[in-house]
Order: structure tokens, then sequence, then C-alpha cells
């Protein structure tokens, strides 16, 4: 009890406490339907951390960049190690008025071996893929909850 003691003293509020920041994003947002795998990926981690919703306050449109390049090369020009890199703008809307609530862009990048089979590489390159999608939509949740105090109407 005494460890909360500092962070009450400091206004802290939990952000999906009744009341808090982000409370109302919960079972809000709408997410703009996935075009490929990746933004599947995405959008399954998103609907995760968010909920689903029947009737959305808000829409999350994205768009989704990825590259692949060579990490580890043998002697024999073999490339043996693959690193993905990802970047997401998104942008969060009201629903009723259109209007540009949050935006930004995220990126990070994962990697995967090309050394073992070819169908090892391939599940292993899908694996890769999975959790760049699930790592940029966490940010872009932190990012959305960061900013909830600022544009959120509860």
């Amino acid at each position: 009890m005494l460890a909360a003691l500092p962070l009450a003293a400091c206004g802290f509020t939990p952000a999906y406490a009744p009341g808090g920041p982000a409370a109302g994003l919960l079972d809000r947002v709408l997410v703009d339907a996935p075009s490929d795998k990746n933004g599947f990926d995405l959008v399954e981690r998103l609907e995760e951390r968010l909920g689903r919703t029947r009737a959305p306050a808000y829409r999350l449109s994205y768009t989704i960049g990825t590259t692949t390049e060579g990490q580890g090369i043998t002697t024999t020009n073999a490339v043996t190690r693959f690193r993905v890199n990802g970047t997401i703008d998104f942008a969060l809307t009201d629903s009723a008025t259109d209007a540009v609530l949050s935006r930004g862009t995220v990126s990070s990048f994962t990697s995967y071996s090309a050394s073992g089979t070819p169908v090892s590489t391939v599940a292993s390159e899908e694996d890769a893929n999975k959790r760049l999608m699930r790592l940029l939509a966490d940010q872009i949740v932190t990012r959305l909850i960061a900013t909830s105090g600022q544009w959120n109407r509860g």
C-alpha cells in the first residue's frame, strides 16, 4: 500500500480505469479490414488488445510497409538469416465527424533463419512476419493509450 502513495500523490490514474483517459477505447474502435496476411495478423492483434465493436466511436486506418534484407551471408554468398523491417502509418478518426484524432508511424523489425530446410525457412518467415505485426500493433495501442487523454470523449 505504501508503494502506491507516491503514484496517488502525482495524480496517476490507470488508463483503463473508469474515468481514465483510455477507458472509452475498449470495444469502440473499428479497425479497417485487412487486405493481406500481414494486415490480418495486425488486425487480429489490435482486436485482441482493443476488442471488437458493433457500435464504433472510432475508426483506425493503417498502411503497412515491409522490407526484407539479408543479414547472415556465408563465404559462398548464401543468405542464412533475414531481417524483416516493418513500418505502419496509422490514423484514428472520429466515426461521427471523420476528424483525425491521432496519427503516427510505428516501426520495428524481426528476423528469421534461412539455414534449415525450405519448409522450415518458409515457416520461420511466416512466424517472423506475424511477430512483427504483433509488435507494431502493440506500439499502435500504446500510442493510442498515451494520447487518449487529449482526444477521448469517453
